[in-house]
Formats: C-alpha cells, structure tokens, sequence
C-alpha cells in the first residue's frame, strides 16, 4: 500500500487512535492543533501526529483530510477547511466521518464540493483502533478508493456505494440502538431510586436479567464523562428519524438523560481521569440528586 499524507480533524478519543494506527501502516500523519486544548495537543504526541502550522498547510499537504469531531463541530469544520483548500488551490479528499445526520452530510459535501474538493461520507462504529475488535468505517461516495487504502486489520472500510449521507444513516442507526439504549438504562435506574424500588429492581434484574445488569454496571457509571458530546449526537438521530417518518421523540429523551449526565460532578472527568471503581449504586445516587436538585429550583 502506497504512504499517504493523511490529516486528521482532530486527535480527540477516537481521532488520536486513528491516527497513531495509520501511522502505523507507514502514513504520514498530520494535524492542525491551532486553539485546541492541552488534552487534545497530548493525544496528538500520543498518536504520533505531526503538527503543522495552519489549515493552510493541511490542505497543501494532505492527500486525505479525515474529519473526527463531536457532531455540532462538524460544519463548522468543514467550513473552514473549505476556505483552507481554496486558499491552498489544493484538493485532498474530504472525509467527514462524524456522527451526524444524512441531510447535515450533504450539506457539508455541498461545501467541500464548491470548494474543488471530492468528498466522501464516513460513519464509525466501533472503539478506537487497538481494543481488540476492528473499528469499522462505512463509506459513500462515488469512488471510496481512497478510504479503502487505509484499510487494515484494526481499521475496516466498508463501502455502502455512491449516494452521500448512506454511510452517516448507518451510524445514526447503529448509535440510536447503542446510546439510546445506555440512556434508557440510565432513566429506569433513577426512576427506581426515586420510586423508593432501587433495591427491588436490582434484584429482580439479577434474578432475570442478569446480563442486562451486567452492561448497566459496565456502562452506566462511564456515561458522564462522554455525556457533554453525546448530546449532539442525538440532535442528529432525531433530525434522521425525523427525516425517515420515524418518531424523534425516542432520541429526544436522550439528549434529555446525557444532558442531566453533563451536569453531574463526573461530567468532568476525561476517559484518561474517570473513577473506574465507582459502582453503579454510587453513580445512579448522584445522578438523582442531579436531578432532584434541578427539580428542585
């Protein structure tokens, strides 16, 4: 496989890990860390990224810019790497492989593509490259190639075909189930507490849905710290339930239980800082005294 200069927007959680394995395969790995934060400039030495100096330089460099970002960045983003490749007259490929609805995607390749640069729709599902199972990039567009020859055995690329905003629909999906389901486990846990059956309802789950139980307590207590970003995410399922006749109303209350989540004490911990120890008994008691304390004003 031939080396490319890949760009990556931004080194966050994911972004770095994509990065460090890329790098891995023999690319050439850069970033633009201008006004991002100190975590952020740590994962980028972490992955192994090389920082230029503008997205100016980005966009002359890269033969691929991957773009990794919370959903309500995306936009933005593109918007500005767009005037970047104007300003550069280059034209690597645009990756936007951000958690965002099928019609925010087409918006955003209708930027890039005033701009002179292809465009391709990315969705990931998965963890981070080097957890043991590959993460998968589903890709759109009319020549996925490009996507394709950063595939390795970590890193999957699965093409969905020519039509943009396919590839972002599959990961609104996937993430309806995922997400939607950690908030639903989180809502029943803080409605038992306030129903006084906290105990109850732990011991009949344990009786009868002991592996349900055992991903509450796996997750449930983690959510907080992924809670902030989250939120947007749901903003963009709802705009693509919407959008395919479906009711939003089920992705409406989980941006409600993520931004409940964002305003507890653990909102700010980072995956590197967060209490691995804290049970879920400890976590679902904050939760709802988050909740009483708001109900309370």
């Amino acid at each position: 496989m031939p080396s490319q200069t890949v760009a990556i927007l931004s080194p966050g959680d994911m972004g770095h890990a994509v990065g460090r394995a890329l790098k891995q395969s023999g690319h050439d790995v850069v970033t633009c860390l201008a006004g991002r934060s100190q975590r952020t400039r740590m994962l980028a030495e972490k992955g192994g990224l090389r920082e230029l100096s503008s997205l100016e330089a980005v966009a002359e460099a890269a033969d691929i810019v991957l773009s990794i970002l919370p959903p309500e960045s995306a936009a933005a983003a593109a918007a500005a790497i767009a005037e970047a490749i104007r300003r550069a007259g280059a034209r690597p490929v645009f990756v936007d492989c951000n958690a965002i609805a099928p019609e925010t995607m087409r918006g955003i390749a209708a930027l890039l593509a005033d701009a002179g640069a292809p465009v391709l729709d990315a969705g990931i599902i998965g963890r981070a490259p080097g957890h043991g199972v590959p993460t998968r990039f589903y890709v759109a567009g009319s020549d996925t190639t490009p996507m394709e020859a950063l595939a390795r055995d970590d890193l999957l690329v699965k093409p969905l075909g020519p039509e943009i905003g396919r590839a972002s629909a599959m990961k609104m999906c996937y993430a309806s189930l995922t997400k939607g389901t950690f908030t639903l486990h989180t809502a029943v846990l803080i409605a038992a507490r306030a129903l006084g059956l906290e105990g109850e309802l732990r011991d009949e789950l344990l009786f009868s849905q002991q592996d349900v139980y055992a991903r509450m307590q796996a997750m449930v207590p983690r959510l907080p710290a992924d809670s902030g970003r989250w939120i947007g995410e749901m903003r963009e399922i709802q705009k693509t339930y919407q959008a395919a006749g479906v009711t939003p109303a089920f992705h409406e209350g989980a941006a409600w239980i993520f931004s409940l989540l964002a305003r507890t004490p653990f909102a700010s911990e980072t995956r590197e800082t967060m209490d691995t120890g804290r049970t879920l008994e400890q976590s679902v008691e904050v939760y709802a005294a988050t909740l009483q304390a708001a109900n309370d004003r």
